[in-house]
């Protein structure tokens, strides 16, 4: 059965390619085609927001342990080019952004969504804080290559907001098309400074620090899961969604570093 939408399937062949052409699977290739609907274990495909990459291979594991007819596979990338694969068909069965900005603008194609998480800013910098950077302020500085995830992005937008809040001037050195894009700038030295989640951060221990930022000066990043309604696994989509917020779940977010939705 085809999971594409009359007249998008040539678009959502090309959209599928590069979504799940590096997926991460979690468990075995499923051995049987479940009917769609028809339980609620099934083979799903849960794109999510790359902030989330660590925390679903946990969330994930545990899932299958409990669920053992389900098997979850993951892609992860920023929230805005899963809207895109998204809008044009790209088969998948459970959605999860990083803001509901851009969960709104999927209406459409999800079912109700359901805030699972939230996070929060900080300022990634090198281990040891070369550049001995203190706030936002110091991002200003000409001489400290800063580096901010693209507008588009989720973390891109929140960056800007705080930044314009406190009338801070920033120019980036790059725009990156994710959160671990920008992490991954500064692991590697190629930026002194960069804003992402707190959870990202904990991701990378020996690499990068954490500069806090002041609760008046932030901004909540929150995490909608949300069911597609083009999937051919409703049951079993709607109950991972579900469970995203069940106790077992919550702790394996707040072991992350999330805060509570």
């Amino acid at each position: 059965m085809s999971l594409l939408r009359p007249g998008r399937r040539a678009a959502a062949v090309l959209a599928a390619a590069a979504l799940f052409g590096s997926l991460a699977a979690c468990g075995d290739d499923a051995n049987t085609e479940q009917t769609a609907g028809s339980s609620d274990s099934a083979d799903l495909t849960v794109v999510a927001a790359s902030s989330l990459t660590d925390v679903f291979k946990g969330a994930g594991a545990a899932y299958e342990k409990a669920h053992p007819g389900t098997q979850l596979t993951f892609s992860f990338a920023g929230s805005q080019e899963l809207a895109a694969q998204v809008k044009q068909g790209a088969p998948a069965d459970v959605l999860v952004t990083a803001d509901t900005q851009t969960m709104d603008g999927l209406k459409a194609d999800t079912g109700m969504p359901t805030v699972i998480a939230k996070n929060r800013l900080v300022i990634a910098v090198g281990a040891g804080n070369p550049k001995k950077i203190a706030g936002l302020e110091d991002l200003a500085d000409s001489k400290t290559k800063v580096v901010l995830a693209a507008p588009e992005v989720p973390v891109g937008r929140y960056s800007r907001q705080v930044l314009a809040d406190r009338n801070i001037t920033v120019k980036p050195v790059s725009e990156e098309p994710s959160v671990r894009a920008v992490l991954s700038k500064v692991e590697l030295g190629e930026a002194d400074a960069g804003i992402v989640y707190k959870t990202d951060v904990a991701t990378a221990p020996d690499k990068t620090d954490a500069i806090t930022i002041p609760d008046d000066q932030n901004a909540i990043a929150s995490y909608p899961a949300a069911t597609l309604k083009e999937s051919q696994h409703s049951a079993a989509a709607t109950a991972f969604v579900k469970w995203l917020s069940s106790p077992q779940a919550q702790q394996i977010f707040r072991t992350a570093g999330f805060e509570k939705p």
